[in-house]
């Protein structure tokens, strides 16, 4: 199977030759299967070629016919720093967010169109095609994807899906010649029409963290025997993480009400971006086994019991998704706030916030620092907010050009 640009007119694509295709079958559930297709990872780092200015031309540079995959590092190095900023893609469709390949290239999640996007700086994303098993709808679909940190050996990725009864994590593993395998590791988290939660991240421990949201119902939150506002621990089979503060069971913290950002200090320092309902958004230190306050306090209360955040804005200065680590300082994007938030951190503490970006891209819904050291930055204009010419877009920025 060829891959295919995507039929809508949403994202410019370029088919690519030489490519192993893999299917990928019926989800364990039951539901019809749909078709990916494997990212092709090269054993070595494509050069990093970035259009001039921060406007990708209208008419897309051919790719090059990629080589057969091979045997790539197992994570993801650092390539030499790039002081260019490029648009990397654009016309995306409510992407989510996105995780590097151990080439340098990355996957983009489209929540809406359920389909999984292979990216590069200086050419045409490719479509993957469409995860089965999907239904979006509200704020649920196709959100969060994480590579696995051994891709090299076990061809896996990771992603957090909106199915009929609950949102869940699936496990794709492409294999060379052979129908790749579609799994749902965990299920059972509980799904609305907003408070999905979504993230999907491998922590320094090598453990996948998963953030959920209460879903609407609030009691959930405070629940240890729900899934539901928390932020979860497993292993790359869907089982709880050794280690975890309460036995047998995923939950690492308790007490959210719909985290989407997670990321970590070279400390080990987790941190966590947290919405809050109308008053207070939040940026958390998150430590296992912590109750956070929700729905009890929302910001800083000093509530015994409760962890205090490091941070807190009023809900139309943020909304909070994705955030990354970077130059010692936490990089958020912030949705109704339409700004990149920088808030310099170490252990428990954090300085004065900056904001930037103000007003000029909309609605920001991740954020990661790609091996070329620039911040990898999608909007997210075409679900909420007013959209403009050739939104979404997937913008890289070099950090010296923001601080």
């Amino acid at each position: 199977m060829p891959l295919r640009p995507v039929p809508s007119a949403r994202v410019r694509l370029a088919a690519a030759t030489g490519v192993l295709a893999l299917a990928v079958g019926a989800c364990s559930d039951g539901s019809a299967g749909g078709e990916l297709s494997a990212p092709v990872v090269s054993g070595s780092r494509t050069p990093v070629t970035p259009s001039s200015g921060a406007t990708a031309t209208s008419t897309p540079s051919t790719p090059s016919t990629p080589s057969s995959p091979s045997s790539p590092s197992s994570t993801t190095t650092t390539d030499p720093a790039v002081t260019t900023q490029s648009t990397v893609a654009q016309d995306l469709d409510v992407p989510w967010a996105t995780a590097f390949l151990p080439d340098g290239s990355a996957l983009v999640t489209l929540r809406d169109e359920t389909r999984l996007l292979q990216v590069r700086d200086g050419r045409s994303p490719v479509d993957l095609g469409r995860v089965a098993g999907v239904e979006p709808g509200g704020e649920g679909g196709l959100l969060g994807v994480a590579v696995s940190p051994t891709f090299a050996s076990d061809r896996s990725v990771f992603l957090y899906t909106t199915a009929a009864r609950d949102n869940r994590v699936l496990r794709v593993t492409f294999e060379d010649g052979k129908p790749a395998r579609q799994r749902a590791i965990l299920t059972g988290i509980p799904k609305a029409g907003n408070h999905n939660g979504g993230r999907l991240k491998f922590g320094p421990d090598g453990f996948l963290y998963v953030t959920t949201g209460d879903a609407g119902e609030t009691d959930r939150s405070q629940d240890r025997s729900s899934l539901g506002g928390k932020i979860l621990r497993i292993t790359r089979d869907g089982k709880p993480a050794p280690g975890n503060p309460f036995d047998g069971s995923p939950v690492w913290s308790y007490g959210h009400r719909n985290v989407q950002g997670i990321a970590w200090a070279p400390d080990g320092t987790m941190y966590a971006s947290e919405f809050g309902q109308n008053t207070w958004d939040e940026l958390n230190r998150i430590e296992p086994g912590k109750n956070y306050g929700w729905p009890v306090v929302e910001g800083k209360q000093q509530r015994a019991g409760f962890v205090e955040p490091l941070v807190q804005w009023p809900t139309s200065d943020a909304s909070p998704s994705g955030i990354a680590y970077a130059d010692g300082a936490i990089w958020m994007a912030a949705l109704r706030g339409e700004s990149l938030w920088r808030i310099p951190v170490s252990g428990n503490r954090a300085g004065e916030p900056e904001r930037l970006l103000q007003g000029e891209y909309g609605r920001l819904r991740d954020v990661v620092v790609a091996p070329d050291e620039r911040l990898w930055i999608l909007s997210n204009n075409t679900s909420r907010g007013t959209g403009g010419e050739h939104d979404d877009k997937l913008l890289a920025i070099p950090l010296g050009d923001l601080t």
